[in-house]
C-alpha cells in the first residue's frame, strides 16, 4: 500500500508540474475533499504595441485550461494573495487585446458556461504577475473554501433558476433606458445631417440625403421581396440568350420539336372531335 502511494504521488507531481513550453502550471483544487489537483497553466501574456489596452503587458496573467466551476471572483480571489487585482475577463478562446464594447444588459447578454475557458488576469503591478507564476511552488490551491464557498449541486440548481426569473420591473427600466440612448444617438445624427445639408466637402461634392419632398419610406419584408424579385427579373432580361452558335441550333430544335408534338396532339383532338359528330341512328 506504501508504495502504491508513493507511485500515485509521483504520478500526480508529474502531471502537476508538466506544461508545455512557455507555462507554468498551477495545482488547484475544487475543495479539501478533492484527491487529484486540476492545473491551470498561466504565462506572461505577452501583445504587440498599440494593440490595445485592455490587457496591458507586463501585469496581464494569461490563464489556460480554466474549469466551468472556476468564476472570474474565484480566479481574482485565488491571485488576491499575489498583488491586487484589477480585473479579470474569462472568456471561450483567447481573443484580440483591443477590449470591445461590452453591453450592460443584465436579461440579454447571459451566455452560460459550457466547458472549460481562458482567463485574462490583470494586476496593478507588474509584480502581481512574477509573483503568480511562483505559486506553482506551493501547494494546490482552492477554488471553494469555507469562506468563499462555490455552489454546486441542488443549491447551485436554485441560484439558476432564481437567476433566470425576471425582475418585471427592473426589465422596463432598462428597456426604457436604451431606447432613450437610441432616440437620442438618432437625434444627434439627424442634427449632423441637417448642419451638413448643402454644403460642399473638401473636394466640392455635396452630401445628397433621403429628406426631401419625397423622403424614403422605411422598408417592410414584403417590399423587400419585391425590390429583390424586379432585380432578379431585370437581370434575366439582360442575361445574353442564344449567344453561341450550338446554343442557337439547340433553340430551333427544340421550338421544332415543340411543334410537332402540338400537331399530333391537335390531329388526335380533330380525330376525336369527328368521332363524336357521327350520326348513329341506331
Amino acid at each position: 500500500a506504501a508504495s502504491r502511494r508513493a507511485k500515485m504521488a509521483a504520478a500526480e507531481g508529474r502531471v502537476v508540474g508538466a506544461a508545455p513550453a512557455g507555462y507554468t502550471a498551477l495545482a488547484v483544487k475544487f475543495g479539501e475533499r478533492q484527491r487529484s489537483p486540476h492545473c491551470l497553466l498561466v504565462k506572461e501574456h505577452q501583445v504587440r504595441e498599440g494593440a490595445g489596452t485592455a490587457h496591458p503587458p507586463r501585469r496581464t496573467l494569461f490563464v489556460l485550461n480554466v474549469p466551468p466551476y472556476c468564476s472570474p471572483d474565484s480566479l481574482s480571489r485565488l491571485f488576491a494573495r499575489c498583488g491586487r487585482v484589477q480585473s479579470v475577463d474569462v472568456g471561450d478562446k483567447p481573443g484580440p487585446g483591443e477590449r470591445k464594447e461590452k453591453l450592460k444588459s443584465k436579461f440579454f447578454d447571459r451566455k452560460p458556461v459550457t466547458g472549460f475557458q481562458v482567463a485574462y488576469v490583470v494586476f496593478r503591478k507588474p509584480a502581481g504577475v512574477k509573483a503568480a507564476k511562483a505559486l506553482s511552488r506551493e501547494g494546490p490551491l482552492l477554488i471553494s473554501t469555507e469562506s468563499h464557498p462555490v455552489k454546486t449541486g441542488i443549491s447551485k440548481w436554485i441560484a439558476s433558476y432564481a437567476a433566470s426569473v425576471v425582475d418585471q420591473e427592473e426589465l422596463k427600466a432598462e428597456v426604457d433606458a436604451y431606447m432613450q440612448d437610441y432616440d437620442k444617438k438618432i437625434a444627434e445624427e439627424e442634427a449632423k445631417a441637417a448642419k451638413e445639408e448643402g454644403i460642399p466637402d473638401e473636394e466640392g461634392w455635396v452630401k445628397v440625403t433621403r429628406k426631401g419632398r419625397k423622403p424614403g419610406l422605411p422598408r417592410t419584408e414584403a417590399a423587400n421581396l419585391r425590390v429583390l424579385e424586379r432585380e432578379k427579373q431585370k437581370r434575366a432580361r439582360k442575361e445574353l440568350l442564344n449567344f453561341y452558335a450550338w446554343q442557337h441550333r439547340e433553340t430551333k430544335r427544340e421550338h421544332i420539336a415543340q411543334l410537332r408534338k402540338k400537331f399530333e396532339e391537335d390531329k388526335q383532338r380533330i380525330a376525336l372531335m369527328r368521332a363524336q359528330r357521327k350520326f348513329r341512328p341506331y
